[in-house]
């Protein structure tokens, strides 16, 4: 399927700027007036409330905490380091940031494989030495039904790594493109311009500047029967393409998205959106601005099979 009813998150401890990240994030801002200890402050409200909402939906939803040392200011945004899938396989990324590589966390296999069954985890890490970078569903959308892939291409995106880890480890097709902000800057994650649902899709069509690629990722997309949601780069700016659908323990589909997100789009896009999903709006501004990420980047997929006791 392509929600899951199951996700993890993890609570930041030590949220700051990531100096790290800026080079190619050119969403991360700074928030006058607060101190460290304030943007602390502010990021567990928002996380906290951000869990108890999806919880309240009917998401499960698993909580671990940062860890103090080594500081991993992006922590917050679990779904870069890896991707866990129904055949019982966790793949785990080769990160871009140096301080972002440690977030890769064995504690946190260790739990997963407890209360689902997590049979083999591969690690393509190492190609961070050769300076190769693929990082998680930032850098890949996945439609999971179709077995179709999606990827901007960036500094932490490479081209033959995510083909190779599409087609030989996970048998989807991968569709490749160049995305480019106002700016025309390379846009550094793919899913902050783009998201597939089951039979939609939310994305920025003009930040695909090549008439060739824009038109093999639309002919793609209505290939699969999904029907296209275009966003402008105004809204991308504001994260309206950072957005997940999930599903509810009780069938309920929702789309998950940051309150800046759901007031960007105009009332015809939720009209459309709202056919397909409830939309759960989730207030987020200071780990959206300070860490140039949204409630997307926020949760990271459990598609595991439940184990033999769970499922009891």
């Amino acid at each position: 399927m392509q929600a899951t009813t199951s996700v993890f998150m993890v609570r930041p401890t030590r949220f700051t700027f990531n100096t790290e990240t800026a080079h190619s994030n050119h969403f991360q801002g700074f928030m006058a007036g607060l101190d460290d200890s304030a943007i602390q402050a502010r990021a567990f409200e928002e996380f906290d409330a951000m869990v108890a909402r999806l919880r309240g939906h009917g998401v499960q939803v698993l909580v671990f905490e940062d860890t103090a040392e080594p500081h991993t200011p992006d922590a917050v945004f679990p779904n870069n380091w890896g991707t866990f899938h129904p055949d019982g396989r966790a793949l785990l990324y080769p990160m871009c940031a140096p301080n972002r590589r440690a977030e890769r966390r064995p504690d946190i296999l260790e739990v997963l494989g407890q209360q689902f069954s997590l049979r083999e985890v591969v690690d393509l890490s190492s190609h961070e030495q050769q300076g190769r970078f693929l990082e998680g569903t930032g850098s890949i959308i996945f439609d999971h039904l179709h077995h179709v892939a999606y990827a901007c291409l960036s500094a932490r995106t490479e081209q033959t790594l995510f083909a190779d880890v599409c087609t030989r480890l996970l048998g989807y097709r991968p569709v490749a493109f160049h995305a480019y902000d106002a700016l025309r800057q390379e846009i550094y994650h793919t899913n902050v311009m783009m998201c597939v649902g089951t039979e939609f899709a939310v994305i920025c069509l003009e930040s695909i500047t090549d008439t060739a690629e824009r038109t093999a990722v639309v002919t793609s997309l209505t290939g699969t029967g999904h029907e296209i949601i275009a966003i402008s780069l105004e809204q991308v700016a504001r994260f309206a393409g950072n957005m997940l659908e999930l599903r509810s323990a009780a069938g309920t589909t929702l789309l998950a998205m940051s309150q800046s997100a759901y007031d960007a789009l105009t009332p015809a896009q939720r009209h459309v959106l709202g056919q397909y999903a409830e939309l759960l709006p989730l207030a987020i501004p200071t780990i959206e601005t300070i860490g140039g990420g949204s409630a997307r980047c926020m949760l990271a997929e459990v598609f595991l099979p439940a184990t033999a006791q769970a499922a009891v």
